[in-house]
C-alpha cells in the first residue's frame, strides 16, 4: 500500500466515537495548559503520560499528541490578550498579537492565530508523511559545529526583533540572555560557574521562571507604573473568524513559515520557540510591511503561529525515525512510546511501517480540534480583557508564582521569576526589547555545548567551524545579516542599487 493509502486507512481506523472523545478532552486540556503562564507543553505531556499507563497504545499516544498540539496553540491566547506567552513557543506571537488586542482586534487576532496554527500543523503533517525518511537523514548531518552557528544565528535574528528599537538594543538584550544561560554547571564537565556562591544556581537559571517573570510579572509592574492603564476596551468587537482574503493574501508567508517550522523541528533539540522566531524573522525580511512588525502586524502574527505549530509534526520526524527528540515535548513522547511498547528509531519503518501514518492521522484530528475550539472559545477568552486591570493583575501575578513553583517545587524559582520581572520592567522603561533576552536564554545552552564540543573534537582548531559546508553556509549568512543591520552599509548598498529611485541599469 502507498503512503497516501496508509494515511487514509489510518484516518478511517481512528474515526470512532472513542477517538473523538479522547481528542476533545485532551486538546481542550492542552489549550488551557498552554494558556496558563508557566505551564508548558512539556509539563502537560509529562503529567499526562502518568495517566496513560492503563490506556491502550493508540489511545495513549493520541491523547499525548493532542495535549502537545493544544498546548503549543494555547500559548497564543494569553500572549495576545495579556502580552504573557503561555509557552515559550508563543513569545513571538506576543510581539504583534498584543498590539492588535490593544487596537480592539483581539478577536480577529485570535482567529488569525487559530488559522495559522491549523495550517502550519497541516503543512508539517504533509511533510511528515511524504519526507520523513530523507529529512531525518539530512538532520543527521548536523554536528556540534552546525549547532553552534544555528544558535549564533538565533542571536543575530534577535537584533531584528526589536519592534522599532535599534538593532543594537536587540543584540544587547540577546547577549544578556546568553550571559544568563551561562550561569550554573557547564554542559560538558559540570564545572560550576558564575553562581556567586549560591548553591541554588548550580543547576542554572530556568527558562520558565525567567520567561514568566520577564513577560508576566514585568507586565504587572508596567500596569502598576502607569497612571492610566491602556485598556483594550473594545477588544470584544469584530469577528473572530479570519477573512479568507487575508489567509489567501498571506499564503506565501504561511507556506514558507510552515516549511521553516517543520525544518526547525527536524533539527534535534531546537524546538517550537526557534521555529516561531525563524518564521517571524523570515516573514519580516520578505514583507513589504516590515515597518508594522512589532506594532500589530497580522502577517507577523500569522508567521509566528504557523511556524511554531509546524514544528510539532517536524519534531516527530527525528523522534520516530531516529529516536532523537526534535523538541522537549517530543523527548517526553519518546519515553511514552517506550512505555507503550513502541520502539522509535530506524527500525520503526520495518517493525511497524504504518505507525508513522497513524501518528499523522492523530495530528489531523488534533488540528481539527484546535480549529473548532479556537473559534468557539474566542469569545470566552476575550472576556478577560473586560476585567479591570486592578482585578486582573493580582490573578496574573498568582499564576506567575504558581507556574514556576509547580514546575520544580522550588521557592527559589519564584524569586528568579520576581528578579526577571524587575529586569523586564527596567528594559521596557529603557526601550529595550524583552523577546531577545528570552531567546538568548533559550539558545545559550545549545551555543555553549556546541562550541565546547566542537573545540574538543577539533583539538582546539577553530577552522573546523568554517570548513564544513553547512557551517560555512551559516557563517556567511550570519556575516551578511550583521552587515545588513548596519545603517551605513544599507545606505551604501541602496545608493549602489541601479533600480533605486526608479533608475534603470
Amino acid at each position: 500500500m502507498t503512503g497516501l493509502g496508509n494515511f487514509g486507512a489510518a484516518l478511517w481506523e481512528l474515526s470512532t466515537f472513542t477517538t473523538l472523545f479522547h481528542v476533545t478532552w485532551a486538546t481542550l486540556l492542552g489549550i488551557f495548559v498552554g494558556s496558563l503562564p508557566g505551564l508548558t507543553a512539556t509539563m502537560g505531556v509529562a503529567l499526562l503520560t502518568t495517566l496513560t499507563y492503563t490506556m491502550d497504545r493508540d489511545a495513549a499516544i493520541l491523547v499525548l499528541l493532542c495535549m502537545y498540539v493544544g498546548a503549543i496553540y494555547g500559548g497564543s491566547r494569553s500572549a495576545i490578550l495579556l502580552n504573557i506567552p503561555g509557552t515559550p513557543a508563543s513569545a513571538a506571537t506576543a510581539l504583534d498579537g498584543y498590539p492588535l488586542a490593544q487596537q480592539g482586534r483581539a478577536g480577529y487576532a485570535m482567529g488569525l492565530a487559530t488559522a495559522g496554527s491549523a495550517l502550519g500543523t497541516l503543512i508539517g503533517i504533509l511533510l511528515l508523511v511524504m519526507l520523513a525518511p530523507p529529512l531525518a537523514e539530512a538532520a543527521l548531518k548536523f554536528g556540534s559545529y552546525e549547532f553552534f552557528w544555528l544558535a549564533l544565528f538565533g542571536i543575530v535574528i534577535s537584533g531584528q526583533l526589536t519592534g522599532g528599537a535599534s538593532p543594537l538594543k536587540g543584540y544587547i538584550a540577546g547577549i544578556l540572555g546568553l550571559m544568563v544561560a551561562m550561569v550554573g554547571s557547564d554542559g560538558i564537565h559540570s564545572y560550576i560557574r558564575l553562581t556567586g556562591g549560591f548553591d541554588q544556581l548550580n543547576g542554572g537559571i530556568g527558562l520558565i521562571p525567567a520567561m514568566v517573570g520577564a513577560f508576566g510579572f514585568a507586565e504587572v509592574l508596567s500596569v502598576m507604573w502607569q497612571k492610566v492603564p491602556e485598556l483594550a476596551t473594545n477588544a470584544a468587537k469584530g469577528s473572530s473568524l479570519p477573512r479568507l482574503l487575508d489567509i489567501w493574501r498571506y499564503r506565501i508567508t504561511i507556506v514558507r513559515s510552515g516549511i521553516i517550522g517543520t525544518m526547525v523541528g527536524i533539527i534535534p533539540g531546537v524546538g517550537e520557540d526557534i521555529g516561531a522566531w525563524a518564521s517571524y524573522a523570515a516573514a519580516r525580511r520578505k514583507s513589504p510591511e516590515r515597518d508594522q512588525f512589532g506594532k500589530g502586524s497580522t502577517e507577523g502574527l500569522t508567521a509566528a503561529e504557523t511556524g511554531n505549530s509546524a514544528v510539532v509534526p517536524g519534531a516527530l520526524i527525528p523522534a520516530l525515525t531516529l529516536a532523537i527528540p526534535g523538541s522537549a515535548p517530543a523527548a517526553v513522547l519518546i519515553a511514552a512510546l517506550f512505555i507503550h511498547g513502541i520502539r522509535p528509531g530506524p527500525m520503526i519503518m520495518i517493525e511497524q511501517p504504518t505507525f508513522i501514518y497513524s501518528v499523522a492521522a492523530m495530528l489531523v484530528f488534533a488540528t481539527l480540534a484546535i480549529g473548532i475550539f479556537g473559534v468557539a472559545l474566542t469569545p470566552l477568552f476575550i472576556q478577560v480583557l473586560k476585567i479591570p486591570r486592578a482585578w486582573l493583575m493580582p490573578v496574573v501575578f498568582t499564576l506567575c508564582v504558581i507556574g514556576p513553583y509547580a514546575l520544580s517545587q522550588r521557592l527559589f524559582d519564584v524569586w528568579v521569576m520576581v528578579a526577571f520581572g524587575f529586569i523586564g520592567f527596567l528594559m521596557r522603561q529603557m526601550k529595550y526589547p524583552v523577546a531577545p533576552l528570552v531567546l538568548g536564554i533559550i539558545l545559550g545552552d545549545l551555543l555553549d555545548k556546541s562550541l565546547r564540543r566542537g573545540l574538543i573534537l577539533s583539538d582546539g582548531d577553530i577552522s573546523a567551524f568554517f570548513t564544513r559546508p553547512i557551517s560555512a553556509g551559516f557563517a556567511i549568512i550570519i556575516a551578511v545579516s550583521v552587515l545588513l543591520s548596519i545603517a551605513p552599509v544599507r545606505r551604501s548598498l541602496a545608493a549602489r542599487n541601479p533600480f533605486a529611485n526608479g533608475k534603470q541599469p
